[in-house]
């Protein structure tokens, strides 16, 4: 994020300032399972919902470090993220109650690039996670979403109208066969799979963050022989 600066204040501070991000402290709406994702809805509070694919550092409770989301929906006053609850800081995040309170820092990162003209969104897994807010931004393009199982599939409600496969059938295996803006998040080999079948396409990728904003280098990879941190020049590459 070229230009961006910080403004510094005390821990207690209700607001820091990041470029556009912020640091707020926001209420805690709901928490609805969703097959075994859990959808945390915030009030939005003064937060914007930046460019989809951008990302949100959510401070779990207990947890020493924040943890990394893309914004799923932007209903009017909320932000919702939708996550999996497989490690402590995502569990802690999943065990909030409605009217508990979390620091959160946003929007940080680089997003999709909204100026397609034939956009399909392809996502594996917890990969879904930005499509609903995407799909929203570009007027519900088509979409096609894979998942291990049945019940991680009932997540495809977040996202009306889209073609679903199981394992053993691969998300890849849907990709359209005529020219198409190709705009995909989900585990690294699906998107390896998805960069050889379309180079052109847009890819959100993951990896570990402890700030968001460049100063710690822990989400640094290796992209095309060079290293980059994702959360500067990604996490859409």
């Amino acid at each position: 994020m070229k230009g961006q600066h910080a403004v510094l204040g005390s821990g207690s501070s209700q607001t820091q300032v990041l470029g556009t991000a912020r640091r707020e402290r926001l209420t805690v709406v709901d928490n609805e399972a969703v097959g075994p994702y859990v959808l945390l809805r915030l009030e939005r509070s003064g937060m914007e919902p930046g460019v989809p694919g951008q990302f949100f550092m959510l401070e779990a409770p207990g947890q020493l470090l924040p943890r990394p989301m893309s914004l799923c929906l932007a209903p009017p006053g909320e932000l919702a993220f939708l996550l999996e609850p497989i490690g402590p800081g995502t569990r802690a995040l999943a065990a909030l109650a409605p009217q508990e309170r979390i620091y959160v820092l946003g929007p940080l990162g680089n997003g999709f690039d909204l100026a397609v003209e034939r956009p399909v969104l392809v996502a594996g897994g917890i990969g879904l996670a930005p499509m609903p807010y995407l799909s929203e931004a570009l007027g519900g393009p088509p979409a096609l979403l894979g998942f291990r199982s049945e019940r991680h599939a009932e997540a495809a409600r977040l996202l009306p109208g889209a073609e679903v496969v199981v394992e053993p059938r691969l998300v890849t295996e849907l990709l359209p066969g005529e020219p198409s803006d190709i705009l995909a998040c989900g585990p690294e080999p699906m998107l390896e799979a998805v960069r050889e079948l379309a180079p052109s396409a847009q890819l959100a990728w993951e990896a570990p963050m402890a700030c968001g904003y460049g100063a710690c280098y822990g989400c640094v990879v290796e992209v095309e022989g060079r290293y980059i941190r994702l959360c500067i020049e990604g996490p859409v590459l």
